[in-house]
């Protein structure tokens, strides 16, 4: 099957998740430290890879119904995988009783919203576009993971970070702040085409 470039970075992006979780949580014999890098670097390259398919798709005029299904798809694959990385890695020991609620709230809201946007699409042809809110809420996610995977790198000597870990908190209150205002809003605009009755 020929795959036009958006497709292309879509299909890497995918197949970094399984990368990217090995090396956050599998047993491989390296140091915490260099785990978290590598795991970091990937998670950032495939997020680049998001923003770069959805550019090149539109400035060239290759939007396809495949980039259309697959490109929501690996981005909740990347950042489910990300989530559920961070909870059963034990360097997240500390934060994963409140982690845990907040991996659930964002997991809650993409099935729903994606749910919503699917039976809109079916049932009235309507394509549901992101919004700034949900664009936002995409970026406090990856900064959450990203702050969450280097911090206990770039500031594992310093007592406070190592303590109190300030950069993982302040991001994952932003994180779910933003989910659940760009899910509530998006529920909002969209319910009216949604008939309990049929």
């Amino acid at each position: 099957m020929k795959m036009n470039l958006p497709n292309k970075l879509t299909i890497i992006r995918i197949c970094m998740v399984p990368v990217f979780m090995i090396f956050l949580v599998a047993p491989i014999p390296m140091g915490t430290n260099l785990r978290l890098i590598i795991s970091a670097a990937i998670f950032v390259i495939a997020s680049l890879t998001d923003m770069l398919d959805g550019k090149i798709a539109r400035a060239r005029g290759l939007i396809t119904d495949f980039g259309k299904f697959m490109d929501p798809l690996a981005d909740k694959f990347l950042v489910f995988g990300a989530l559920l990385g961070i909870l059963v890695n034990d360097t997240f020991a500390s934060v994963r009783p409140v982690f845990i609620w907040a991996a659930t709230i964002v997991m809650f809201r993409e099935l729903a919203v994606t749910s919503l946007r699917l039976v809109i699409a079916g049932k009235d042809g309507l394509v549901i576009a992101a919004s700034w809110l949900g664009k936002v809420k995409t970026t406090t996610q990856i900064v959450c993971i990203c702050c969450m995977l280097l911090e206990p790198v770039l500031f594992g000597g310093i007592d406070f970070f190592v303590r109190y870990k300030p950069l993982t908190w302040v991001t994952m209150a932003a994180m779910i702040i933003m989910t659940l205002w760009s899910g509530i809003d998006y529920i909002k605009t969209y319910w009216q085409f949604i008939d309990p009755e049929k």
